[in-house]
């Protein structure tokens, strides 16, 4: 009689933002994969609130160059990018992932599932770099060749970097924190996994001099609305996400950073 052989379940546990999500594969390579790519964010001392059962082939019947879409229906989430596909279905925590060799679609996975549980908890990922001195976190926001990069490059030894691209904000208390994520931009460096309150949002600008100049409420939420990170269409999940945007400037202070890309520019951020 034949013997029917399972093969080995590897679980990579990666807690972002105090909420770890299990990554469970078949395949050893893709696992050690995984713990390089989130190093520093593999956890495995606290129990995951979500797992996703990772499939390595190739999607079927997309086209590999096709948008990120998300969608929901009867409860459950559909995710579809060029390089994956995944399905996640919050009531039961379980979720698949169908997609190659690489740990990019994961990220994006990852990216998308943090926004979805954010929004319901006046959260959100913004596009930002974020970083923690004294204890207190600072946010330097804007789009793609705003300076994100270019500040965090620049900041002195007594600075720890969350990251250079996509900063992680929750509501705590009163306030707001920033917790350090692994999802890198340019520096391709991973930021710390720690947290701090958030003391100030900076919006970039590029100029001759370092400056900071008071922002009106309204161009503050336009700004940040502008730049979270969200993927779904469902009126109701963008309401809830424009009304964290409007609660988090009534407690945050947003400035304009107008910046000289020289070190300089981290003597007035205190």
């Amino acid at each position: 009689m034949a013997v029917l052989i399972t093969p080995p379940i590897h679980a990579v546990p990666v807690e972002v933002g105090g909420m770890a999500v299990l990554l469970r594969t078949c395949d050893a390579d893709f696992a050690r994969m995984l713990q390089d790519r989130y190093v520093g964010f593999v956890n495995r001392r606290v129990a995951p609130v979500f797992e996703f059962d990772v499939d390595l082939v190739v999607p079927s019947g997309v086209d590999p160059d096709a948008e990120v879409q998300v969608r929901c229906e009867h409860g459950r989430w559909s995710f579809r990018r060029g390089d994956f596909q995944a399905e996640w279905d919050p009531r039961s925590r379980r979720g698949s992932i169908r997609q190659t060799a690489n740990p990019y679609s994961v990220d994006a996975v990852l990216r998308i599932v943090h926004t979805l549980v954010l929004a319901g908890e006046s959260g959100f990922l913004l596009h930002s770099a974020s970083a923690m001195r004294g204890g207190r976190a600072f946010l330097f926001s804007g789009l793609s060749g705003a300076g994100k990069t270019t500040i965090s490059r620049l900041a002195p030894p007594d600075v720890t970097l969350l990251t250079d691209e996509v900063s992680y904000v929750r509501r705590h208390e009163e306030g707001y924190r920033a917790f350090g994520t692994p999802f890198a931009g340019e520096l391709a460096r991973v930021g710390e996994n720690v947290s701090a309150p958030i003391a100030a949002v900076y919006l970039l600008d590029k100029g001759p001099a370092n400056r900071i100049d008071p922002v009106s409420a309204s161009e503050a939420t336009q700004r940040i609305m502008r730049n979270i990170l969200f993927f779904a269409e469902e009126p109701e999940m963008v309401r809830r996400v424009f009304e964290a945007a409007c609660e988090f400037v009534a407690r945050v202070p947003v400035y304009r950073l107008t910046f000289f890309p020289d070190e300089r520019v981290w003597e007035l951020i205190r």
